[in-house]
């Protein structure tokens, strides 16, 4: 068997990823009976602080964006959350984040339009993106650098980070 029957293999037996979450490639059918059988999951509910925030309605992504960036002290834009972060990028960003107390974050991959606008916002290509005091700062490893450094610190407590 070559390299590429074996990862051809390998992609059939791993679960999809992506919009609606983890979806098994290979899982076989199961019968109506069996589906009505089981318990509907109900989603958990979150404490305040833990939902995320994205645009109510219409609202313009940009002046979203700028309403949260301006209005929180720390702002995480992520795909997932802090609890289930869907990358390890920002895994790490929240990890460190959260060392530091209060932190505002916004799932990404809830609003398509959100994660195109943030990237135009900052003009920066790439997610995880973090704000503090209003500026942005970057995304997961210069976050780290700034952390190992203990320059973050002081940053995030001169943005009054009392949310």
């Amino acid at each position: 068997m070559g390299i590429r029957s074996k990862a051809k293999k390998i992609r059939q037996l791993l679960p999809i990823v992506g919009a609606g979450g983890n979806v098994q490639a290979s899982a076989p059918k199961s019968s109506t009976a069996e589906t009505q059988a089981r318990p509907q999951a109900t989603p958990p509910v979150l404490p305040p602080s833990a939902a995320p925030s994205h645009p109510p309605g219409a609202q313009d992504p940009q002046e979203y964006i700028d309403t949260v960036v301006k209005g929180h002290p720390v702002v995480l834009f992520m795909k997932g959350s802090p609890s289930q972060p869907m990358c390890g990028f920002s895994a790490n960003a929240a990890g460190i984040l959260q060392t530091y107390g209060a932190l505002h974050h916004v799932d990404i991959l809830l609003d398509p339009e959100v994660r195109q606008g943030v990237k135009e916002y900052s003009d920066w290509p790439t997610l995880p993106q973090i704000y503090v005091g209003g500026e942005f700062l970057g995304g997961s490893d210069i976050l780290r650098q700034m952390h190992d450094q203990g320059e973050l610190a002081e940053v995030i407590e001169a943005a009054g980070s009392t949310e």
